[in-house]
């Protein structure tokens, strides 16, 4: 049974942030302003973003509310609250352990009708997993509407109070210290912002649809050791520590709770595992580069794009660039959110026609994950 996105919605928090304005909001972790920022700006090629915190810093808005507000904007007079059967949620930044991030999304929400609710967390293919759940929901009972949602408050894992008390620590030792480039890398990397849509068993009767062909996930985390980790610290031999294993006073002293990526294996693994499974798929599904009309890649910086374009091409299986569609410079890398922002953006943008396929790929680095999604505008 064939299944579809029949609306998406966003909501992203305040107005734009340029680079010069990052720590402003952000803070400064020591006394003087980031050596790391500019040399991460000048590679990933971003240059604005959304933070749910004001001019000076202060949290706007959280997860659950940005999250909920993006449902929101999927409804109206023929589709309300109370007509969502399944609310899948996705989040790498969730702010509760317990309850999950999904039923906090659905408290937002309200309404009088109770849903089923599932919430996934891990990275940024948490997103791609709630659109395919919500998927076989609807695969399963072709009367459901069912919404997937990602959004993400990651700036609140990124302001200097998290590094505060490991800079002043690292002061006392070093006449100039500077965070572990691991955990400054991601500080100037990732933002907010929310993302919708919604699924149902059939097309819209006048605007256009996605039709989900399919969607396959897969993890390496057999084979690779984990590369982005947040509330843990990788000890030398690739083991990765929880923070229920450290101290109170370490959270702090060792900014645990920082998000941080091992650099060196994004750039030896991240490219060539995703076209390794991309090369798969083709096999799987039969379909080749002239079936693709356009190519939705989240990239976490633009660095990656030469990298993919070139292993495409060692590969044989080039897709040119001017199949390619990215709205990361002006969007921001939203990690779970950051596909369904090109999704939304496409959909809407009058470039879309009938029969065209829209391959979205979507790379996780926490341990190695990803997702490819085909779409069929109909």
């Amino acid at each position: 049974m064939n299944v579809f996105i029949t609306r998406a919605a966003k909501f992203m928090p305040g107005t734009p942030v340029n680079n010069d304005d990052m720590e402003t909001r952000l803070g400064m972790a020591g006394d003087e302003p980031s050596k790391a920022r500019r040399i991460v700006l000048r590679r990933n090629g971003i240059v604005q973003r959304y933070y749910a915190l004001d001019a000076k810093g202060n949290p706007t808005y959280t997860n659950a509310q940005m999250a909920a507000n993006a449902v929101k904007g999927l409804l109206d007079e023929q589709i309300t609250v109370d007509d969502i059967d399944v609310l899948a949620c996705g989040t790498a930044s969730p702010e509760t352990l317990v309850p999950s991030h999904g039923v906090m999304v659905h408290g937002e929400l309200g309404g009088k009708k109770d849903a089923e609710v599932v919430s996934f967390a891990g990275s940024c293919c948490t997103g791609a997993d709630a659109l395919k759940y919500a998927c076989l929901c609807v695969q399963a009972d072709s009367t459901l509407k069912a919404v997937a949602v990602a959004s993400e408050r990651l700036s609140a894992w990124m302001r200097a109070s998290y590094f505060q008390e490991e800079s002043l620590m690292l002061a006392k030792l070093e006449n100039k210290p500077m965070l572990a480039f691991e955990k400054e890398f991601l500080r100037w990397m990732l933002s907010d912002g929310a993302y919708a849509v919604l699924v149902q068993g059939k097309p819209n009767d006048e605007a256009l649809s996605l039709r989900i062909d399919w969607i396959e996930i897969t993890s390496f985390a057999n084979t690779r050791e984990t590369c982005m980790y947040a509330g843990a610290e990788k000890d030398d031999d690739g083991t990765i520590k929880g923070w229920a294993s450290f101290t109170e006073q370490e959270w702090l002293t060792r900014s645990v709770f920082a998000v941080k990526q091992d650099t060196r294996m994004l750039s030896e693994h991240i490219v060539t595992l995703g076209v390794d499974f991309l090369m798969r798929l083709a096999d799987k599904h039969h379909f080749s580069t002239t079936d693709i009309d356009w190519f939705l890649p989240h990239l976490s910086s633009m660095f990656f794009k030469d990298k993919i374009l070139e292993e495409l091409e060692r590969r044989g299986f080039v897709i040119p660039e001017d199949k390619w569609f990215v709205n990361l410079p002006y969007v921001g890398n939203i990690a779970s959110a950051s596909a369904f922002a090109m999704m939304e953006e496409l959909l809407y943008s009058g470039k879309l026609k009938k029969g065209e396929h829209l391959l979205i790929m979507i790379p996780e680095s926490a341990r190695f994950s990803y997702c490819y999604c085909m779409l069929t505008v109909v």
